[in-house]
């Protein structure tokens, strides 16, 4: 257990697909004591079972390898420890990689990676089902068993407990599944400072730093709504650093020389980002009451967060599980002006005629027009009599791939055989594409946490 009064965890990755470059600068342009990386989504989960169903070795983010190849030694130099849900549905294969990487680098002996395996409970799904476990979706009340023969991945979010297990393991790297998110935060705090499980208040803090530093940049200026237009050197953009104190109470800041602002403003934005009932903003460990929160800008890009609030966590934890929902395809033409938008309604009139003429049936057809309602819908209003140019883009999704196919030959002819100016047709011919629906559920927890166990292995 560390004796420093403070620590100091960086934000890495918001999402897999964020700056690469993102994770070294944190390691480089100053002083931090962990890293953390967070790379999955709910649709990611299957997104990686597929990848692993048509090749083993796969299954996890593939980024984050070379990225340790390139970080390890600066990590393993200045005792800095890194923890990524970057294992997806394929931790052992993740992590070896890494140990890999790591010896290559010359590291062997030096570096210490642990994984936490047991959230993935994709082959568990019948057996669970068969002893009364309906994990019945949240939103709309319905029985797994309706949809269990398209289930693609289940995976539990677990908490803080099994980093902390690994952190006390001395793993310089911890690899999860499917963690909450806000925990590749806290858990270094609860090492770091020998927080108890019953200590609410200072997990709903770690909670709250864990939200602020889940999706990168966005706590230091990026996609701000708030006088985004003067946020400075977005190009180089600082991600955030939590600052953070054994009384829980914590700094937001970022690297000095960086990009991007941090206000209160901006962690405001951050805070309100994804949030339902602010007064339970439910995680394995606690219950968050996010109406406790007190910002106080506290200097340059500074913002002091204290007075956070926590409650016992729930008997349950939530299960994100996806499954194939059917095909869809998505077509697109650009029409110029003059009376662009009239040219673009009129195709879309001309292409539906002909899909209900060939008989095909969809389960839904969409339009849009990009550069008049695409964004606002009705709210946008009437169109603006001279767009310059609109983008007319038509979706359709069916049970079916046969009829998502043939929509997706009925596209380009519009080009000759519809209104005239069609100056783009980006793309080519429509892709069709198997959709990939999401199904929140919760489980009793003692079906998880026992289940869950930590592996630690040496360059």
């Amino acid at each position: 257990m560390s004796e420093r009064r403070t620590i100091r965890i960086a934000s890495g990755q918001g999402f897999w697909g964020d700056l690469l470059d993102a994770p070294v600068q944190q390691v480089r342009r100053g002083p931090i004591d962990y890293l953390m990386l967070d790379y999955l989504a709910e649709v990611t989960m299957s997104i990686l079972q597929k990848q692993r169903s048509r090749d083993p070795s796969q299954g996890y983010a593939r980024d984050f390898v070379p990225l340790m190849g390139e970080i390890l030694p600066d990590c393993a130099e200045r005792g800095i420890r890194v923890i990524a849900n970057a294992g997806g549905v394929n931790l052992e294969a993740c992590r070896d990689a890494v140990l890999a990487e790591a010896r290559r680098a010359g590291l062997a002996g030096k570096v210490r990676v642990g994984v936490v395996v047991g959230d993935d409970i994709l082959h568990r799904l019948e057996e669970l089902i068969g002893r009364g476990h309906e994990l019945r979706n949240m939103e709309t009340g319905r029985p797994l068993t309706d949809v269990l023969d398209r289930v693609q991945s289940a995976n539990a979010y677990i908490g803080a407990a099994p980093i902390v297990e690994a952190l006390r393991r001395e793993a310089t790297v911890v690899i999860t599944g499917r963690s909450t998110d806000t925990a590749l935060t806290y858990a270094p705090m609860i090492h770091a400072f020998g927080w108890s499980p019953d200590d609410y208040d200072r997990l709903a803090a770690g909670v709250v730093a864990g939200h602020i530093n889940e999706c990168g940049a966005q706590a230091t200026g990026g996609n701000c709504l708030l006088d985004w237009e003067t946020i400075p050197d977005l190009a180089d953009v600082g991600f955030p650093i939590i600052e953070a104190a054994a009384d829980g109470s914590f700094v937001v800041t970022k690297h000095e020389g960086t990009g991007g602002r941090v206000s209160v403003g901006t962690v405001t934005e951050q805070l309100v980002y994804e949030m339902g009932d602010p007064r339970e903003y439910i995680t394995p460990d606690v219950i968050a009451d996010f109406t406790t929160i007190r910002l106080e800008q506290a200097g340059v890009d500074r913002v002091r967060v204290s007075g956070v609030r926590g409650r016992p966590p729930t008997d349950k934890l939530k299960v994100s599980i996806s499954y194939g929902a059917g095909y869809k395809a998505v077509g697109t033409l650009v029409y110029a002006w003059p009376d662009a938008v009239a040219k673009a309604e009129a195709a879309d009139r001309i292409l539906r005629e002909r899909l209900d003429r060939l008989g095909l049936r969809f389960d839904e057809i969409r339009t849009e027009y990009v550069g008049w309602n695409a964004t606002h819908g009705p709210l946008a209003g009437p169109p603006p009599a001279d767009l310059p140019e609109v983008q007319l883009r038509v979706a359709v999704r069916s049970a079916e791939r046969a009829p998502v196919e043939r929509f997706s030959r009925e596209i380009a002819p519009l080009i000759l055989t519809g209104p005239p100016s069609v100056t783009g047709f980006a793309g080519g011919r429509p892709k069709v594409q198997e959709i990939v629906a999401y199904w929140p559920a919760l489980i009793d927890r003692e079906e998880i946490e026992p289940n869950l166990r930590v592996e630690v292995t040496e360059a």
